[in-house]
């Protein structure tokens, strides 16, 4: 069972103006709720007990609704970035010493889905073990190939291609190579590196997964909560 967890919070939310004007995008609602806390809620569920949200658009509404995450029965840790300074993997290699070296839980704080964190099947002799999603409408090339289990870069444009999920198991030496990196740094760009060099396992997820990223997106999303009821999406 992983303990430790963060969630990518920093971003700001561009596509999804104006709900963005003055809010941190995983702040937006879904059913009645943050997107942040939908996340945590899943995380708890998964057994985890410490978190590190990193925030800088609007972040201290973030820090004013979770606090120190006693209201969850969680420890929350706050890294407060500077808007756009970091990117990702910048973000993440920020705050590596909270995480001891043990493999931890990664989760974007703008995707939704509810998936069962412990069906994550960590590759002990993996960097990062990612979780990848049929390709969405917005991303119909895809990121990545799946071969037994092994994450690799598609070579042929017929290979059937998946997209990174927002979540994923990572471990600190996935980061090694780039601990004096200036400047900002995608976790995509670690993510490709590593693959490369046979570095990244991942799995498919089944569970239904939304990337929030307009609002037309948000809404399609709080309307199939309103038709389903919350536990179906």
């Amino acid at each position: 069972a992983f303990m430790r967890a963060m969630i990518l919070a920093a971003g700001k939310g561009e596509r999804m103006r104006p709900l963005t004007n003055q809010c941190p995008k995983p702040m937006l609602k879904v059913f009645g709720k943050p997107l942040l806390e939908h996340h945590l809620i899943q995380l708890k569920k998964a057994g985890v007990t410490d978190v590190v949200i990193n925030h800088a658009w609007y972040g201290e509404k973030i820090v004013e609704y979770f606090g120190d995450g006693s209201q969850w029965q969680m420890n929350i840790r706050y890294s407060k970035e500077e808007v756009g300074a970091l990117e990702t993997a910048g973000g993440i290699i920020n705050v590596l010493s909270a995480f001891n070296d043990e493999p931890f839980l990664l989760v974007n704080g703008d995707v939704f889905c509810l998936l069962d964190y412990t069906k994550l099947t960590f590759n002990v002799n993996s960097s990062a073990h990612i979780g990848l999603v049929k390709n969405p409408e917005h991303n119909l090339k895809g990121d990545f190939q799946l071969v037994e289990g092994q994450v690799v870069l598609p070579k042929n444009t017929d290979d059937e291609t998946y997209t990174y999920s927002g979540i994923a198991v990572l471990r600190a030496k996935l980061f090694t190579p780039y601990l004096h990196h200036q400047g900002p740094l995608s976790l995509g760009a670690v993510l490709k590196s590593a693959c490369q060099e046979g570095q990244v396992s991942g799995q498919v997820i089944e569970t239904p997964w939304t990337d929030v990223g307009t609002p037309a997106r948000l809404e399609q999303l709080n309307q199939q909560a309103q038709e389903n009821g919350f536990k179906e999406i």
